[in-house]
């Protein structure tokens, strides 16, 4: 069961299996006494937290102790398998990219073994002349060991920049799930109003759900293209994307570098990067969150509501670029 959250100047036994966790990562904690959260402990979950791809707060919630109990499997830990809910963890997302990198699709690599991934082992499992069950064993992980010389690259990448060729250049008909986490509500209805105006068919999403949550609704909705505008944990804005280990979401990294771009004027020295948060990590379409304040920054807040009409146009703008801007290096 997961603790709640942890952060400087707790202690016991859930602070002493996180340190445990993060030790054997090879994040050093052994400045604090064991079962105390202090100054060292905080230092390696921000560093955790970082090369994850994670908000970086220090604090130990529910995604950084997700992040630290799915990196603590290594591929032939455990059988891998369909099941519900879905396994998570890092065996699965090496597991996708040794698939992906031998040209069999397992799609994103995300760390979740769906129905894709599965269908992809089967068919890797098939070529190899094993038993084509979908479950990744100590044979199919010798199998992989065996062909892994063959990689070359990730097909899933591949695929996902002969989607985005091949869509037709334009917003208008696109489907866009707008998420405005609390205190954004005004700005999700400008940029929602926005989208609309471009002929976009877009729904606004002010529910206040988890990443889970919205991710499934956005799912569901069979969306081109999620939205999520909030507060992060940088002083700073940021556009984010998709992105683990080699690879990174094409579609969610055009949208979000087009929208930092012309939010630059508004919001000057932001950046667009690469993470793997909850919201990012699951939803099947190309996702962007853009972190407009630093969280509990009140006077950032106020500039934002008073400037909600040009950060939406900046914002709409960004994701027509984004989707219908032709790249230099194609065609």
């Amino acid at each position: 069961m997961r603790p709640a959250d942890l952060a400087r100047g707790d202690s016991g036994e859930a602070v002493r299996d996180l340190q445990q966790r993060i030790g054997a990562l090879g994040f050093d904690v052994s400045h604090d006494e064991p079962g105390r959260f202090d100054d060292a402990t905080e230092s390696a979950v921000r560093a955790f937290q970082a090369a994850r791809g994670l908000a970086v707060d220090g604090i130990c919630g529910r995604h950084t102790w997700a992040a630290l109990v799915e990196s603590g499997f290594s591929l032939g830990d455990r059988m891998l398998y369909a099941r519900r809910p879905m396994l998570r963890g890092d065996d699965v997302a090496d597991v996708q990219r040794r698939l992906n990198a031998l040209g069999f699709d397992a799609g994103r690599e995300d760390g979740i073994l769906g129905d894709q991934t599965i269908g992809a082992l089967t068919e890797f499992q098939r070529n190899v002349g094993l038993a084509s069950d979908g479950i990744c064993g100590s044979t199919t992980v010798a199998a992989l060991d065996r062909v892994g010389a063959m990689a070359a690259g990730s097909v899933a990448s591949v695929r996902e920049r002969e989607e985005i060729r091949r869509s037709p250049r334009q917003l208008g008909g696109r489907r866009v799930y707008v998420l405005a986490t609390l205190g954004f509500e005004a700005l999700g209805d400008a940029v929602t109003r926005g989208l609309l105006a471009a002929s976009a068919d877009a729904v606004l999403d002010t529910s206040g759900g988890d990443d889970s949550a919205v991710a499934a609704a956005a799912n569901r909705f069979e969306a081109d293209l999620c939205l999520a505008l909030g507060s992060g944990s940088a002083d700073e804005c940021r556009c984010c994307y998709f992105s683990s280990g080699a690879f990174r979401s094409e579609g969610g990294y055009r949208v979000a570098a087009a929208v930092q771009e012309e939010l630059t004027s508004l919001f000057p020295g932001g950046s667009a990067c690469g993470r793997s948060h909850g919201l990012l990590r699951e939803t099947r379409m190309a996702a962007v969150v853009c972190e407009l304040v630093e969280r509990g920054d009140v006077e950032a807040m106020r500039g934002l509501v008073a400037r909600a009409g040009d950060v939406g146009r900046a914002i709409v703008h960004g994701v027509r670029r984004g989707i219908e801007d032709v790249p230099s290096d194609e065609p």
